[in-house]
């Protein structure tokens, strides 16, 4: 550890034992029975109203599957992220329980390594672009377009969202193997900022529309969080922005326009090779491109439709198309591991410079001790070899 310790308040450590046993799903009744008290001794306790003994302290971190050291980091961050999705939604979900717990585990392992270390994240965030009265599709496309300049993506593809998350937004990103149902979750929080999740399981032409549709709503509605989902209807206003804002973003219509002139030039139908050709330049799915070709009516009605009754748009015509191309983009997303780059940096460096050991990485981490031994594979190395010339200025 850094060696603060100054002493937390009565009332942070009460407030960090409720979230615990908030987070354990235990009652306040089920946490008395565990240090043979009444339940009115919880309630004073994580008011601050009384002063916590230690003995009483480790049966209730026991109780909560985490460790007295935990609760007391001077250091440590506790969120409380996880009530905010469970309005989101009259019915419990497991799945999206699970997946909102996590990323409330990630950003507090990532920000307390940052408060160890006495680093902050910069936040880059474009200006907050409240949805307004009037057509809820041209304001998508105008704030769409607005940001493809601000981020200086120009007419390109995104090939890489996590990176434009994470490196030029400064948005906190996770990418872990989540049930098949979620695609992604945000959220904000006044002291970590804007946090998303996105599911390691989809193929990477999903997982990068499921990050534009989240960073539609950091864009519009950046203080209200959201869960994307399999069966998402599209309803709201808010869902109906979020989800042309991604198409907008993706396919920007003048590039698409451009694009779909130049390739079907001379010819007199629209075939399954146009698309493949389409699709692969902007790094979308084949459905996405058509779809998108139907709404900016390059495309009639029901073309997308017409392909999937008469045997679809498959991987192999693709490959016949395309030839056998190199690894796709998601290939080098996983292969960074299930610690963003630079949350795996802050990792290497507090356990170099000992604030943290293997174990207590892999708790905050939420990984296994394989898992965080690959994180750290290096870094001992990495020490040795330090010298005053690769010394960083600041």
């Amino acid at each position: 550890m850094n060696g603060n310790s100054e002493r937390l308040g009565d009332a942070e450590i009460g407030e960090r034992l409720r979230i615990a046993r908030e987070a354990a799903k235990l009652t306040q009744a089920e946490a008395a029975a565990a240090i043979g008290a009444a339940r009115t001794t919880i309630v004073a306790i994580e008011q601050g109203k009384r002063r916590i003994q230690i003995d009483e302290l480790q049966k209730l971190a026991t109780s909560y599957r985490t460790s007295a050291n935990a609760i007391l980091r001077k250091e440590a961050v506790h969120l409380d992220m996880v009530p905010r999705f469970r309005k989101l939604s009259e019915s419990s979900d497991h799945a999206v329980e699970q997946a909102s717990r996590l990323l409330n585990d990630l950003v507090r392992a990532e920000v307390e390594l940052e408060n160890a270390l006495g680093v902050a994240r910069t936040r880059n965030y474009p200006p907050e672009r409240p949805i307004l009265p009037g057509d809820i599709r041209i304001q998508a496309e105008q704030d769409a377009q607005e940001l493809r300049d601000w981020v200086g993506l120009g007419p390109g593809p995104v090939t890489d969202i996590v990176s434009i998350l994470d490196l030029q937004l400064g948005i906190r990103v996770y990418v872990r193997r989540l049930d098949g149902k979620v695609a992604g979750l945000f959220a904000y929080d006044d002291a970590a900022g804007a946090c998303i999740l996105l599911n390691a399981n989809h193929p990477h032409e999903r997982l990068t529309q499921s990050g534009v549709h989240e960073l539609a709503h950091f864009i519009s509605t950046r203080r209200q969080p959201e869960v994307l989902t399999d069966d998402e209807p599209f309803v709201s206003r808010e869902e109906r922005y979020a989800n042309i804002f991604q198409r907008c973003f993706l396919t920007p219509s003048r590039a698409v326009r451009q694009r779909f002139a130049e390739i079907t030039a001379g010819q007199s139908h629209l075939t399954r090779r146009h698309i493949i050709f389409l699709a692969h330049a902007f790094g979308v799915s084949r459905e996405a491109m058509v779809r998108r070709l139907e709404e900016l009516k390059l495309a009639k009605d029901g073309t997308w439709d017409w392909f999937q009754s008469h045997g679809g748009i498959t991987d192999e015509q693709a490959r016949e198309v395309l030839g056998e191309l190199p690894a796709r983009p998601s290939s080098s997303v996983l292969a960074r591991g299930l610690v963003p780059p630079r949350l795996a940096l802050l990792a290497r460096e507090a356990w170099k410079k000992q604030f943290y050991s293997e174990g207590q990485l892999a708790r905050l981490l939420q990984l296994d001790r394989h898992e965080v031994r690959e994180v750290l594979d290096g870094a001992d190395i990495e020490e040795s070899e330090a010298d005053e010339l690769f010394k960083l200025s600041h």
